[in-house]
């Protein structure tokens, strides 16, 4: 491995451990601030005092995890200076304004609501205090969704040229980057992911209250609307995943055929497979269960289009990697000083190409005069690993109908009032407490791992977007980074858990009747 190829790598590892361990915190924060806002408005709306005790609980834990995630998240953010600063350069009029319109809208609307929350209870009404908690959650969502918004544009870069003669892409519609289809997606997945998580959270603490026979009026009120929330957020999760599949289908066909390890085009509607061993090595998918037809609706939503597979996208690459060395050879001509008509034609001819000639950076600092060996590397390098894609994917998928199995049984015994007997019930939803974030970290592998070798897909290579810096400054930064993160992890889980096990009567000093407080 050369010290470039060195730098990549660690920067990649660096920045996929903070983004996984800011995530950790992500999806709680997005679903319990709604969770927050369904308890307020029973409380408002009955003025049980019950109610405001669960608000104040779950508060507690919320504001725990929000401050958790945003010492993660601005670190983040910090990396594309310090170890991304090509790709910040080359993409940062588009990849910059979401991000900044997320500080300026989003963040500062739920820092600042995040303390009213805490310190208003005596000092705002009922209704002041709820339309506080309202846009606590509206800003966690906001800011989630200008951040994928971002992303998504990194997956489908539209609204967006590149510009010969400053060597950066820039701005042309900020309309089609804020209503990027795959943004889109990409936001009401995430979002319905968090309602998940939080869900399965309340829901199983809730549980280990009902199994210790504790605190058992707020436990089955907290549960309750946990298991609703959660029953169709799993649902919308589970529409939503069709909708991103259907969404790779037509802007990124690699993640997809690499997701489901579709090595050849198969006459349509594809059939799926379900489980099997992929072998990027061999080009095939050994011991493959099979299920006719649905990969073809789902990724194209009719029965006669194909799903292009591994192979053909690999000769689709190739030839779009040999017109980007002719678009660099246009390009240096270009920026050699000839500025006519000709020059600029036949750069534009081939410009939607350059993308995949830059992958031959990797192999040759000179583009234009690459071996065929190199081209072959370079098509190779075009696909990513499929069996990390496809056993992510899966794994994921299975955690989905766990949860909405538990979803729905919780849902069913507290209809019909026999939730006290299904203690085998209770424990599950107990032990599944981190299972979404399982998930989650999971979906977030499909989706970047997915889109390699592209820091921006088909444009920008992951292996020119680097910074120029040491190997060992890198080693240090990812130790520091990774030590102080397990830290503030290790610190959030005693907290969460202390507060967890002392429960809603901490609320108040002595013993507390919830009997009496729900009579009330």
């Amino acid at each position: 491995m050369t010290s470039v190829d060195e730098v990549v790598a660690l920067s990649r590892l660096q920045f996929a451990a903070t983004a996984m361990y800011h995530f950790l915190f992500v999806p709680l924060t997005l679903g319990l601030s709604w969770i927050l806002v369904i308890m307020e408005s029973v409380y408002v709306m009955t003025g049980r005092e019950i109610y405001r005790d669960m608000t104040k609980f779950w508060g507690k834990l919320f504001g725990i995890n929000f401050a958790m995630g945003v010492t993660t998240g601005i670190t983040l953010e910090f990396q594309f200076g310090t170890n991304w600063a090509y790709y910040s350069h080359y993409v940062g009029d588009i990849f910059g304004t979401p991000l900044a319109i997320e500080g300026m809208m989003a963040f500062f609307l739920e820092s600042t609501f995040v303390g009213l929350f805490f310190f208003g209870w005596n000092k705002l009404s009922k209704v002041q205090h709820l339309s506080v908690t309202f846009l606590v959650a509206l800003g966690s969502s906001l800011s989630a969704l200008w951040i994928l918004i971002a992303n998504g544009w990194m997956n489908n870069p539209i609204g967006a040229e590149f510009n010969y003669e400053t060597m950066r892409m820039e701005l042309t519609s900020i309309g089609d980057v804020f209503f990027n289809p795959v943004g889109q997606v990409k936001f009401v997945h995430t979002v319905a992911a968090g309602y998940v998580t939080a869900s399965m959270f309340v829901l199983g603490v809730s549980a280990f209250y009902l199994l210790k026979a504790r605190d058992i009026p707020f436990a089955l009120r907290s549960f309750a609307i946990a298991a609703g929330f959660g029953l169709a957020s799993t649902l919308s999760v589970i529409v939503l995943g069709d909708e991103s599949g259907y969404t790779a289908g037509e802007v990124n066909k690699v993640k997809l055929a690499a997701i489901e390890a579709e090595w050849e085009t198969e006459p349509a509607p594809a059939g799926i497979t379900v489980v099997g061993l992929p072998s990027d090595e061999h080009e095939r998918t050994d011991y493959a269960i099979k299920i006719p037809y649905v990969l073809g609706l789902i990724a194209t939503r009719s029965t006669d289009k194909e799903v292009v597979g591994i192979k053909d996208l690999k000769k689709d690459h190739e030839v779009r990697i040999r017109n980007g060395m002719k678009a660099y050879a246009a390009l240096t001509r270009l920026k050699s000083g000839d500025k006519s008509e000709d020059a600029k034609q036949a750069f534009q001819q081939v410009q939607q190409d350059l993308g995949y000639g830059l992958l031959l950076k990797k192999y040759t600092p000179n583009v234009v005069d690459a071996t065929e060996a190199q081209i072959r590397m370079a098509v190779n390098d075009s696909i990513p690993k499929v069996a990390p894609l496809f056993w992510s994917f899966r794994g994921m998928v299975f955690l989905g109908m766990l949860f909405l199995f538990i979803f729905s049984a919780s849902f069913y015994f507290l209809v019909r009032k026999r939730l006290a007997q299904q203690r085998w019930l209770l424990k599950l939803a107990v032990f599944a407490i981190p299972l979404p974030w399982v998930a989650a970290e999971l979906g977030w592998i499909v989706a970047e791992y997915g889109r390699q070798p592209w820091t921006i897909a088909g444009i920008l290579p992951t292996h020119l977007s680097a910074s120029n810096i040491q190997p060992g400054s890198l080693y240090f930064s990812l130790a520091g980074f990774v030590g102080f993160y397990t830290l503030l992890l290790v610190i959030e889980m005693t907290l969460m858990i202390k507060f967890a096990r002392l429960g809603p009567s901490a609320l108040h000093t002595g013993k507390y009747h919830w009997e009496q407080q729900t009579a009330k």
